[in-house]
């Protein structure tokens, strides 16, 4: 039986660490075969273009992510403490790598999704569409608090759980603008506060 090749794997991995590190523009197809070993002729086999391959990455990064997000937004606890541990999560992700590092590299999501907003119509709705997928999944967390009483039942609705995310990446974009995590520390006191506080009577209401 025949070696199974990990050229694929290897380029989609060299892909991410160097998107998500470098950004998109700044790449090449060359370097980034060269950091997965693999001859550019045999990129091409496996990805017809950069574009194509960028849409691997983003899929691949979200389907571990996606895990890690339901994981964390799922179990016995209220709904807020869910939340919580999901930010706390997130917060030591970005410390780890700072630590490790040196560098605030981000969200590779956000990162792709702020160079890429004009451009590479199909890049853009997959991160779209990531986005959308982790709106939902706090919005069904929002949910479950409202009824366990651990969030305020006018905050228990898509237009919060978008402000949700919102607030996660604005944050994560500005502690890589700083180069600094310690901004990150009171992600948390404000997400709480956009899902335990009743929104006014004029805020929007859209589910």
């Amino acid at each position: 039986m025949g070696r199974t090749s990990t050229a694929r794997d290897r380029l989609l991995d060299s892909a991410c660490e160097l998107m998500h590190t470098r950004g998109y523009t700044a790449i090449g197809v060359a370097e980034i075969c060269g950091r997965a070993d693999v001859r550019k002729g045999s990129f091409y086999h496996f990805f017809e273009s950069k574009q194509a391959l960028t849409v691997e990455v983003i899929d691949t990064h979200w389907q571990g992510q996606r895990v890690a997000w339901r994981e964390r937004l799922t179990g016995p606890e209220p709904a807020v403490e869910r939340l919580q541990r999901l930010i706390a999560w997130l917060v030591a992700t970005q410390r780890e790598a700072w630590q490790e590092t040196g560098r605030v590299d981000g969200c590779l999501l956000g990162n792709l999704a702020i160079e890429l907003s004009n451009q590479e119509a199909v890049v853009q709705q997959r991160l779209t569409a990531a986005f959308d997928e982790q709106a939902e999944l706090v919005h069904t967390a929002l949910t479950d608090g409202a009824e366990d009483g651990s969030v305020a039942p006018g905050c228990a609705d898509r237009a919060t759980a978008r402000a949700v995310v919102a607030q996660i990446e604005g944050a994560v974009l500005l502690a890589k603008l700083a180069g600094d995590v310690g901004s990150l520390d009171d992600l948390w006191p404000h997400v709480r506060r956009l899902v335990t506080a009743d929104p006014p009577a004029h805020a929007s209401t859209a589910r």
